[in-house]
C-alpha cells in the first residue's frame, strides 16, 4: 500500500492568512501546507481519509485518481468541508460511501440536506453514510483491507476516530489517546499522527506529547501531520527529531509495509 499526504496543515493552513512569520514567508515547498487529508492506495482501490476545503486543489494536483470510499475522522470543517467536490466520484446508481461516527453523519445531513431525502437537488453528490462505532472493524468496499475505528479525544467532550489497517495507524486531531487505542496502535508498523506545535494546546498534541506516545507505541516509522506555522521551519525542525520520526509534507508518498 501507499499513503499520499494530500495536506498536512492545521485548520488555517500554512501560510496563515495575514501572518508574516518566517514559516509563512518561507519559499520551501515543504512549508506550504493545505488542510490535512490523505489518500491510501491499495491493490483494490484508493481510499480518502478526510475531505477538507482544499480537496479540489489537492486531488487535481494528484491527477484526479479514482477514489472508492471516504473515511472521516471528525466533524470539523477542515476535515469534511470538501465533500461537495466528490460529485465526480458518485452517481445515483452508485452512491459514494462515507464511513464516519454517528455525530459526523448527522453533521453531514445537517449541512448538506440537498443530498438527502426523496428528491435530492439535481447534480448534488449522491453519498451513502455508514455509521461506525468505536473499535468497530469494517471494509469500505469489496476487496478492501479491513479497518478498525480507534477512538481518541480531540477535546474533553469530542471523541473522534483514528484508523488502523494493515500496518498503518492514522491519527489526527488527537489530544488524549485512551489506553485501548494505544495498545491497538502497537500493531502499526507506520504511524501517522498529529503534532501541532511545540507549545501545549487545549485540543491538539504538542510535539513533546506526540513523541512520548511514539516512545510507547514504538512504530518502525512515524510521520507527523496536522502542523501549524508555529512548529517552525520544516527543514530545521526535522533535523531535531529522533530516529524514525519524520515531518510529513504535502504531496509526498510513503510505502506501507
Amino acid at each position: 500500500m501507499k499513503l499520499t499526504f494530500l495536506g498536512t496543515g492545521t485548520s488555517t493552513g500554512v501560510p496563515q492568512i495575514g501572518c508574516k512569520c518566517e514559516v509563512c514567508r518561507s519559499t520551501d515547498p515543504n512549508d506550504k501546507r493545505m488542510r490535512t487529508a490523505a489518500l491510501l492506495s491499495t491493490p483494490s482501490g484508493n481510499i480518502l481519509i478526510d475531505c477538507g476545503p482544499d480537496f479540489r486543489s489537492q486531488i487535481l494536483h494528484e491527477g484526479s485518481p479514482e477514489i472508492k470510499a471516504l473515511l472521516i475522522t471528525h466533524s470539523h470543517y477542515d476535515h469534511l468541508g470538501g465533500i461537495d467536490d466528490l460529485r465526480p466520484y458518485c452517481s445515483a446508481e452508485e452512491p459514494f460511501p462515507i464511513f464516519c461516527g454517528p455525530d459526523v453523519a448527522e453533521r453531514i445531513r445537517t449541512i448538506m440536506p440537498y443530498c438527502f431525502g426523496p428528491h435530492p437537488y439535481p447534480g448534488s453528490p449522491r453519498i451513502s453514510l455508514h455509521e461506525i462505532e468505536p473499535f468497530e472493524t469494517f471494509r469500505p468496499f469489496d476487496g478492501a483491507p479491513e479497518f478498525q475505528a480507534l477512538p481518541v479525544m480531540h477535546t474533553e467532550s469530542l471523541r473522534i476516530y483514528g484508523y488502523l489497517t494493515d500496518g498503518l495507524g492514522y491519527v489526527t486531531d488527537c489530544k488524549v489517546m485512551p489506553d485501548e487505542t494505544v495498545e491497538a496502535l502497537k500493531n502499526a508498523d507506520t504511524l501517522v499522527i498529529n503534532a501541532l506545535r511545540h507549545t501545549p494546546h487545549p485540543s491538539h498534541l504538542s510535539l513533546a506529547e506526540t513523541l512520548r506516545l511514539v516512545e510507547i507505541i514504538k512504530p518502525r516509522q512515524t510521520w507527523l501531520t496536522h502542523i501549524s506555522h508555529q512548529m517552525g521551519l520544516h527543514a530545521e525542525e526535522e533535523r531535531k527529531l529522533p530516529s524514525g520520526v519524520r515531518i510529513a509534507a504535502d504531496g509526498i508518498s510513503i510505502e506501507i509495509s
